[in-house]
């Protein structure tokens, strides 16, 4: 049987094209309420964190481990789905990761000593870390060129509702109702066990099938969920050799490096930022007549999911590269600004802040979009969750080194550092970002390894 592919002409395109829709919407949806999830395990911690403090009795150690128990487990789980995705298929990892929330979940219900919960929150993370490798790979698999973009982006502001979500329920819960910290945290089995069951029944996707062969398999699934540019364009995959097993030093080839070192400095520079800036948040929310943090952090939230819809709205008609590069560089003079002309301007400070916060969530949106357009199939999981790993050590930088570098080199030092950073982001996306809108996933993966259009 020939390895190429062509998809039946003999179907009627109108009711086809509905049902291939529908099913597209649906995998939106059902990756976005993963992304909900990570986003509302990972927001909970923090409004529960004094009544666990004050439960368990915990140190300054202790504290620090279980409120980041979930991102060291990211980071692991990431490269650990990535992995198992790219070899065993990315629909087992899409019901794996679910049942290790469902785990973590009714454990959360239970958990009364430090050492439980900081593995608990570290199972949870790493279920977070496989959603991330292995939904933005099946999303872009399926997704149509002409709105993948689009469907990558508005999945990513599943993760900020589902950050949201958690501060308003933790607030109402913790202040106005004070149940027990069990509860809040074991609610994320709720959201888990609806989409446990929706996922059922998600095929696997047509572009790994071919890449192992499975031609059959894949000529069914593409015929019945993908439209016929895209079912052309999958049913090209050429497949790997039966004993070859891609790791992650496939990365580091000449095949795939360019795409590798791009996307980890991208995450890297959209992410380390928006951490950082949480040392200037109080002071910030007060100059904006917010007295109380919850207030405040809901406003945030509020302002980055306006973020994304304003990324969403815009990706498929100016591009990634138009979105990302201006993004980064405005970012950077905000924090020039602030550097250079803060002390004397409180008004100039919270305008330049509400603008990085604004336009810092357009490249942490779009960190969805690039990681499923321009590694090719048989590396997909594997570099998504490679440069997701990455997101954590930028996140960890954001978090431990900033405070730690205002108190010894002084707040104007390290909000110049943090201009640097994202002035390191545009340059470095100018340079090495290719532009992939309304292309197929084939024309992707050839055009990310070329130069970029600068």
């Amino acid at each position: 049987m020939s390895n190429t592919l062509s998809p039946p002409n003999n179907i009627g395109v109108t009711s086809v094209d509905q049902t291939k829709m529908k099913f597209i919407k649906k995998l939106t949806w059902l990756i976005s309420g993963g992304m909900f999830l990570d986003g509302f395990v990972l927001g909970t911690i923090g409004m529960v964190m004094p009544a666990i403090t004050k439960d368990l009795a915990l140190s300054l150690t202790w504290q620090g481990l279980i409120g980041s128990g979930a991102l060291i487990g990211v980071f692991f789980g990431s490269l650990l789905g990535g992995w198992l995705s790219d070899r065993i298929g990315r629909r087992p990892i899409f019901t794996l990761n679910l049942i290790l929330f469902l785990i973590g979940s009714v454990a959360q219900f239970f958990v009364s000593d430090a050492v439980s919960l900081f593995l608990i929150r570290v199972l949870m993370g790493i279920a977070i870390g496989m959603e991330y490798s292995v939904g933005w790979a099946l999303l872009a698999e399926f997704s149509p060129a002409k709105i993948r973009g689009k469907l990558l982006v508005i999945q990513e502001g599943g993760w900020f509702l589902g950050y949201m979500a958690a501060y308003v329920v933790g607030y109402i819960l913790t202040v106005k109702y004070t149940m027990h910290w069990n509860f809040i945290m074991g609610l994320s089995l709720i959201p888990t066990v609806i989409l446990l069951i929706l996922r059922h029944g998600t095929p696997e996707s047509p572009r790994w099938l071919m890449s192992k062969n499975r031609t059959a398999e894949a000529l069914e699934i593409s015929t019945k969920y993908m439209e016929a540019e895209e079912q052309r364009d999958a049913l090209k995959q050429l497949p790997t050799a039966a004993e070859r097993h891609y790791g992650f030093s496939a990365l580091f080839t000449a095949r795939n490096i360019k795409s590798t070192v791009f996307m980890s400095i991208f995450f890297l520079c959209a992410i380390t930022p928006y951490f950082a800036i949480g040392s200037f948040i109080p002071m910030v929310m007060e100059k904006l007549g917010f007295k109380d943090g919850f207030t405040g952090g809901l406003f945030l939230n509020i302002f980055s999911i306006v973020g994304v819809i304003f990324a969403a709205l815009l990706i498929e008609k100016l591009g990634r590269r138009k979105l990302s590069i201006p993004s980064f560089y405005i970012q950077a003079l905000a924090f020039l600004l602030i550097g250079l002309f803060g002390s004397a301007s409180a008004t100039l400070v919270m305008v330049c802040f509400l603008a990085f916060y604004f336009f810092t969530t357009i490249p942490q949106a779009i960190t969805g979009v690039y990681p499923g357009e321009i590694f090719p199939t048989e590396v997909r999981s594997i570099g998504s969750g490679f440069v997701a790993a990455m997101s954590r050590v930028g996140a960890a930088l954001g978090t431990f080194v900033m405070p730690m570098g205002i108190e010894s080199f002084g707040v104007n030092t390290m909000v110049y550092l943090a201009a640097a950073v994202c002035l390191l982001g545009a340059v470095v996306t100018q340079l090495m970002a290719p532009e992939t809108t309304g292309k197929t996933l084939s024309e992707t993966v050839d055009h990310a390894r070329s130069d970029a259009t600068i």
